[in-house]
């Protein structure tokens, strides 16, 4: 029910005006002609009072908000299925992208206003010659490295000469493990010291269980899948090296920013109403994670017997929700996007303020 009635094309406010018309057409059966026109005027001068109160919900092209598909975007789905938009006045139309480099490229083709995508994406984009600016934060934390239950690697140290699963070549999380984890806190060469084989997070659980490689960097609720069926174990938690680390943001384009600023406000105030949603409870939304995510489908595809909410609290262990980027996210997003240069991943060296709107920053962490 909830969902047929976010997708009705609009909010509380034309009932209102539904039941204020009908009013009219009754209330004026009972008048002379000259007081149904008085009549008519009166009533008209006060649904346009009504339309002033939220313009934003009677606007006529719905802000298009693109998401990628990761659980650590969940605001979103709770700001859309809750009804938030709705309730700070904004129509909205979301979009599901597999990937940030596709949500990226439908902002190339001028197919999107707003996104929720990774940082690397972003400053990519950017690098390129992209408008976007990021001008709010979504999550933190989510990925880890893993290795077998029965692995004898104790250490990141032991990593040497050592197989390891992680994700595209050149993205974000390839980023993390190659410079982070390996270069900075393991002080081993990606390029010498081990193999690094690229692989969709998907196969990483089994690649681990079955020996094909020695550990996998993967993110929630992977990680989760793997420990809690007892077949591995986190060898290094992003999240507790970088406590809050940012990776999920919202952007927005140019013309938004400029142009529908109204609107964009009203979405990052329904994405804190979302964010302080799921953070007052660990248990708000799980069973909307659990559908979206498929993850029930995914435990019976892999053979685990685990409890699909017992696999969504423990991912929630390790990713939190945020809409505040403060000056730590404003530091790791510099060193990313340093170490993306040092790899030649990026083209171009940017600037914290090459990549953020501050002013939008400010004021969504002013926000109460």
């Amino acid at each position: 029910m909830t969902d047929i009635l976010n997708k009705w094309k609009y909010s509380y406010l034309d009932l209102i005006l539904f039941i204020i018309i009908n009013a009219i057409t009754i209330s004026v059966r009972f008048l002379s002609v000259r007081s149904r026109i008085t009549h008519i005027v009166r009533c008209l001068f006060f649904v346009m009072g009504c339309i002033g109160i939220n313009s934003g919900v009677l606007a006529a092209d719905p802000l298009r908000i693109g998401w990628v598909y990761a659980m650590a975007n969940t605001p979103v789905l709770v700001a859309y299925h809750n009804g938030f938009f709705n309730h700070e006045g904004v129509q909205v139309e979301l979009r599901r992208f597999n990937s940030g480099p596709l949500l990226k490229r439908a902002f190339e083709a001028g197919d999107l206003d707003m996104g929720y995508v990774g940082m690397p994406p972003v400053y990519h984009s950017i690098a390129e010659g992209s408008d976007l600016k990021i001008v709010a934060k979504v999550n933190y934390g989510q990925a880890a490295l893993i290795t077998s239950i029965d692995s004898p690697i104790k250490s990141l140290a032991d990593l040497k000469n050592k197989k390891i699963a992680g994700v595209r070549y050149g993205s974000g999380m390839d980023v993390l493990l190659k410079s982070f984890i390996l270069e900075d806190v393991a002080r081993l060469d990606a390029d010498k010291d081990v193999t690094i084989l690229h692989m969709p997070p998907k196969m990483m659980v089994a690649s681990v269980n079955k020996k094909v490689v020695d550990a996998a960097f993967t993110w929630e609720p992977y990680i989760s899948f793997a420990v809690i069926s007892g077949h591995a174990k986190v060898l290094f938690d992003m999240n507790k090296a970088v406590p809050n680390y940012p990776w999920y943001v919202i952007v927005a384009s140019k013309q938004t920013r400029t142009k529908n600023r109204d609107a964009m406000h009203r979405v990052l105030k329904a994405h804190k109403r979302a964010v302080a949603y799921l953070n007052a409870d660990t248990n708000a939304a799980n069973d909307l994670i659990i559908a979206t995510f498929k993850i029930r489908s995914a435990l019976d595809a892999a053979q685990i017997q685990v409890n699909a909410h017992k696999v969504v609290l423990s991912a929630r262990g390790r990713l939190g929700w945020d809409e505040r980027f403060l000056k730590a996210d404003e530091k790791f997003l510099q060193s990313l996007m340093n170490h993306s240069y040092k790899l030649g991943f990026l083209k171009t060296k940017l600037d914290v303020d090459d990549v953020i709107d501050r002013e939008s920053i400010e004021w969504m962490n002013s926000q109460l």
